[in-house]
């Protein structure tokens, strides 16, 4: 199958990579201003992998949009002018897949959502979502992954498509559910890294349970199913965000809390004020995302958070 990836980054290039080490034929698209872009034009490597010569790298979005299904993996807070520009090009009757996790802030709108309003409707859209890392993966450490849309027979055309020893997928049952619990385990990972930063990651037990709960009434909340937030989109994929020295969002928390800067991408970031909102939208308490919410954006003291959420009235949810 021709398969072309938008994005660069560190999961568009892994993407990449695994989708040609399984047998299909690979376009991946950078912009040209792209830094990560001209890296493999000039090496083909970055610092986690090398692309085989099998691939073939573009700056052209009509080149890469002339293969049948398209994997789109940048940043979430990019995707609706991505897509708006896609569909410009007159792009009709392609598979689109998303392997990215957030929310659009202001809208508050799933990312499934944000490119079905701006695509043509000739256009599928599928999500790619669950645990695992480019590091673990790229050396050969297999992980399970979810595919979701409310089109049941391309989930099943992608399982088949994208399945290997590597990455088995399963069929995902709640796109609100698994988007919404994708999307918010990044929230949780940033408030783990601020526990290590603080030197209490005795209290991750209390964080995960607590986490997964307040998400799951949110989801509920929404009209996707509770028990997605007990699935591989969001509890699933604590070990890789809550723990994992690779997790981007565990390790910005960590030097939030340490005072230093972190100069990579954290999505919970942004996730983190979708979510409130979404709380207050649907009456949902959420008090570890609302704590991080207010370390993040409104000057909370990190300690003075962690403690209100320690010392919760018994008779309430953490």
């Amino acid at each position: 199958m021709k398969i072309s990836v938008i994005g660069c980054g560190r999961w568009g290039s892994f993407i990449t990579w695994y989708l040609d080490h399984i047998g299909h034929e690979l376009t991946l698209y950078g912009r040209e201003g792209s830094k990560n872009m001209q890296r493999f034009m000039e090496t083909r490597t970055n610092d986690y992998l090398t692309l085989p010569e099998s691939i073939r790298l573009t700056n052209s979005l009509p080149e890469a949009l002339a293969n049948e299904i398209i994997v789109i993996s940048i940043g979430s807070q990019n995707l609706d002018a991505l897509c708006r520009q896609i569909a410009a090009l007159g792009t009709r009757n392609k598979t689109f897949v998303l392997c990215m996790k957030g929310i659009e802030t202001g809208s508050c709108r799933r990312l499934s959502v944000v490119a079905g309003e701006a695509l043509d409707p000739s256009c599928s859209v599928a999500v790619w979502l669950g645990p695992g890392h480019v590091q673990e993966f790229v050396a050969g450490v297999p992980n399970c992954m979810v595919i979701d849309s409310t089109d049941n027979e391309l989930k099943g055309r992608l399982i088949k498509l994208f399945g290997s020893g590597l990455i088995r997928f399963y069929y995902g049952s709640d796109l609100i559910g698994n988007e919404i619990g994708a999307a918010s385990k990044n929230v949780i990972g940033i408030a783990a890294g601020i526990l290590d930063g603080r030197g209490l990651g005795t209290l991750k037990g209390a964080l995960m349970s607590r986490g997964t709960r307040e998400i799951a009434r949110l989801i509920k909340a929404l009209g996707g199913n509770e028990l997605s937030a007990y699935g591989l989109c969001h509890l699933g994929d604590y070990e890789a965000t809550v723990f994992s020295p690779h997790s981007h969002n565990r390790s910005f928390g960590e030097a939030f809390a340490r005072g230093e800067s972190y100069g990579k991408l954290a999505e919970g970031y942004y996730t983190c004020k979708a979510v409130c909102e979404l709380g207050e939208r649907c009456g949902v308490e959420l008090p570890i995302c609302s704590a991080i919410h207010g370390v993040l954006y409104e000057g909370t003291d990190i300690d003075t958070a962690i403690e209100r959420l320690f010392h919760r009235d018994l008779t309430m949810e953490f």
